[in-house]
């Protein structure tokens, strides 16, 4: 047995701050009774629990959506000053949850789904799954640069980064490759080496690329991709090596 508030935030629903208003809203049934209590025990295995009539949870199909986030939204549900990525998904999908985030004016992939330990593997420090970021900014990366990378950037305020990767493109652009998720990371860890942020992309999350995908559009991925994804780990001598 498991209480409804956690079972749902472990799909995915909603983020832990909103799940209770969800629940009293009376939109939530379990076994076709209306229920609005956030710490109802339920059977996770056999309950069938629907929001607005439709199924969610374990019961559901597992969705995982690839966005090509433009810049000018804040990853969020909702927001009292700013657009949102969720105003870029097709209405079908927009009771998916965004997995991490993207900066406002970041572009690049960004995924949503309602499966809540898809998402936590994917941002968790213990995985370790790799991002790779376009980046161009102020400069031209050097050896220096890259070697601090590597040994793990410190940044403006005394925060130590874990190792990472940065490639030099040429002058004013970088591939930068992170296997966290802190603040701001990649503008701070090139602001850090003096070479301010003009335009940053994602590129890459775990095995999965934005390709050519087109900003603003989203696509549903595949079950292999989505297995794929969950059996990506961190490759500690990837990065010894790089």
């Amino acid at each position: 047995m498991q209480r409804l508030d956690r079972f749902l935030s472990e799909a995915g629903v909603e983020s832990r701050r909103k799940l209770k208003d969800v629940i009293r809203s009376g939109r939530l049934t379990v076994n076709g009774a209306v229920c609005t209590a956030p710490d109802q025990k339920i059977d996770e295995k056999t309950a069938v629990i629907k929001l607005d009539g439709q199924v969610i949870g374990r019961g559901a199909k597992r969705i995982v959506v690839m966005m090509h986030k433009p810049a000018g939204c804040v990853t969020a549900a909702t927001d009292d000053r700013y657009p949102t990525v969720m105003e870029h998904l097709p209405p079908e999908y927009r009771r998916l949850m965004p997995i991490g985030r993207l900066d406002m004016e970041t572009e690049g992939l960004l995924l949503f789904t309602n499966d809540g330990d898809l998402a936590h593997r994917l941002i968790s420090p213990k995985h370790g799954v790799e991002k790779s970021y376009y980046a161009e900014h102020a400069g031209t990366a050097d050896a220096d640069d890259v070697a601090a990378f590597a040994a793990g950037c410190v940044l403006k305020d005394g925060t130590k980064c874990l190792p990472a990767v940065l490639e030099p493109l040429g002058e004013g652009k970088s591939l930068v490759r992170v296997r966290e998720g802190k603040y701001h990371q990649v503008r701070r860890m090139l602001a850090s080496r003096g070479k301010p942020v003009s335009y940053l992309r994602r590129i890459s999350e775990g095995s999965l690329e934005l390709g050519d995908l087109p900003i603003g559009m989203t696509r549903e991925l595949t079950d292999l991709e989505i297995e794929q994804l969950e059996s990506v780990d961190f490759d500690e001598k990837f990065f010894k090596e790089n």
